[in-house]
């Protein structure tokens, strides 16, 4: 059996960034608070704070961590964690988001560039693209989340 594992971020702000990350990963959700659901429609973080608030947290460290769950179960756990230093070199470890599975060639780079137009919207940015290199790649975007840390469309 293999083992499970949480992915963690380290973040300036971690609501923010899991907001982003909600987005560039399709089906992930913000998991609720212990004994609370989120209804549809409603700002995740409303319900976190307000659960905060009754728990006793100061308001100075509400914005201190953040979550992601898969929302089928399957995919790792996404913690974000509050730091107070900034980043200052490249990852030495970054996700590769599978957004063209299956296609080849152009129509690949284009499903890489539709996604990577999209998740600009949403504060990242696009880095590098590369072109596909058959057999061993299929091609890539490289870009960046809101703060900085490098991931690829793959």
């Amino acid at each position: 059996m293999s083992r499970e594992f949480q992915v963690t971020f380290d973040a300036h702000d971690p609501v923010a960034l899991s907001y982003f990350w909600r987005e560039a990963l399709a089906g992930y959700v913000h998991p609720a608070p212990p004994g609370r659901e989120i209804p549809e429609g409603t700002d995740p973080f409303s319900v976190w704070n307000e659960f905060l608030a009754e728990i006793g947290v100061p308001e100075s460290e509400r914005r201190s961590s953040s979550a992601l769950e898969d929302a089928e179960g399957n995919g790792p756990r996404i913690f974000f964690q509050q730091v107070p230093e900034d980043k200052i070199a490249k990852n030495r470890i970054h996700l590769d988001l599978r957004t063209a599975p299956g296609l080849e060639g152009d129509e690949r780079m284009a499903a890489l560039e539709a996604e990577c137009e999209r998740l600009v919207t949403h504060g990242a940015t696009r880095v590098e693209r590369f072109e596909p290199d058959p057999p061993m790649s299929g091609g890539f975007i490289v870009m960046t989340d809101p703060e900085g840390n490098e991931f690829c469309l793959d």
